[in-house]
């Protein structure tokens, strides 16, 4: 019974994900305001791009490129990252005001913009039996692309009524804390590449770290303008079920695909995660750069829920189909051994 218990509990028990509650609880009650809001606002500044930079040590271009063979996968996760959730995002518009404030639609829109994530699209291909390697390339190439294809996708589609900053600063920012910093990242992997790994688990600690600090940052922007205070609660509880009705659809759309496109078990276990995940990571950084202070925090907010349902939905299915394809291989075993 604890066996089959853990895959559940585990994603409600990360740190990062209890670490976002204490945040966002911190910034309701002790807000940054004044110079310690313009402090706070400088630290995220630097937050995100050390973030970044973070990001370009890890992703390995080499290793992307080397998975070119398996071109029709990554071109699938890619289509589902970038083409398909974009087109639900903009369905999404029939749900306001019914449903959604419209900055709480922005934020799920912007949610169906940022790239895959990359521990947790391996972690459950790898608990799935499904073909790691393959969604090591396919995350990479999603993060790597995503640099550049997500800002680009809400220059696009989000670019209404003031909803994003656009001006001479907004760009300045998106070179100077998103573009630079992960070339530099690139830039220093041959040298830098093995501290990473020897101190791993330091840089997994100043990376949260990061993360924290951004939301800590956006929310008490978000407190202090008295944001907040307009969204009625029902309001979160219709955003949770939007966000899992939206992975649910991603999810059955591409179990279909891989069907339809005749993907062995692996590959199509790749496109399942991989196609269907969303990187808190990259899409909190890229956010407070996009948005005005005074909504940032509410756009954040259907990108944490998702993260967290999609934790929880995928570790299910994951250990599912884990366990049927040991039951398989069992079956298959005892048949040659016959």
């Amino acid at each position: 019974m604890r066996a089959r218990l853990s895959p559940l509990l585990a994603p409600l028990l990360d740190p990062l994900l209890i670490g976002l509650a204490v945040t966002v609880v911190l910034a309701a009650l002790l807000p940054a305001r004044g110079a310690a809001g313009h402090a706070a606002s400088i630290a995220a500044e630097v937050a995100i791009a050390l973030l970044f930079f973070l990001y370009g040590l890890r992703l390995s271009p080499q290793q992307a490129w080397h998975g070119v063979r398996q071109w029709r996968l990554h071109l699938l996760v890619l289509a589902a990252t970038f083409v398909l959730f974009p087109l639900l995002g903009l369905a999404a518009r029939a749900l306001v005001p019914s449903v959604l404030t419209l900055d709480l639609y922005r934020g799920v829109l912007f949610l169906c913009l940022v790239p895959s994530t990359l521990q947790s699209s391996v972690a459950f291909t790898s608990i799935a039996r499904g073909h790691v390697s393959a969604a090591i390339v396919s995350a990479s190439l999603s993060n790597l692309l995503g640099i550049v294809l997500t800002p680009l996708l809400v220059v696009l589609l989000m670019n209404t009524g003031g909803a994003i900053r656009v001006d001479g600063g907004a760009l300045r920012d998106i070179v100077v804390q998103l573009l630079l910093p992960f070339g530099a990242g690139q830039l220093a992997r041959p040298w830098i590449a093995e501290l990473l790994v020897r101190y791993g688990a330091v840089v997994k600690v100043v990376d949260r770290a990061s993360i924290l600090l951004v939301v800590y940052a956006a929310f008490s922007m978000g407190v202090v303008q008295g944001l907040w205070s307009s969204v009625d609660p029902w309001r979160l509880v219709l955003v949770f079920l939007v966000t899992l009705m939206l992975l649910a659809v991603v999810l059955g759309a591409t179990a279909a695909i891989g069907r339809l496109t005749r993907l062995d078990r692996g590959d199509a276990v790749v496109l399942l995660f991989c196609g269907s995940k969303k990187s808190l990571a990259s899409g909190l950084p890229i956010a407070l750069v996009f948005f005005p202070a005074a909504t940032v925090g509410l756009i954040m907010l259907p990108l944490m829920i998702y993260h967290q349902v999609q934790l929880v939905v995928c570790a299910v299915i994951a250990s599912r189909l884990g366990r049927k394809a040991e039951k398989q291989s069992a079956v298959g075993e005892e048949a040659n051994s016959g």
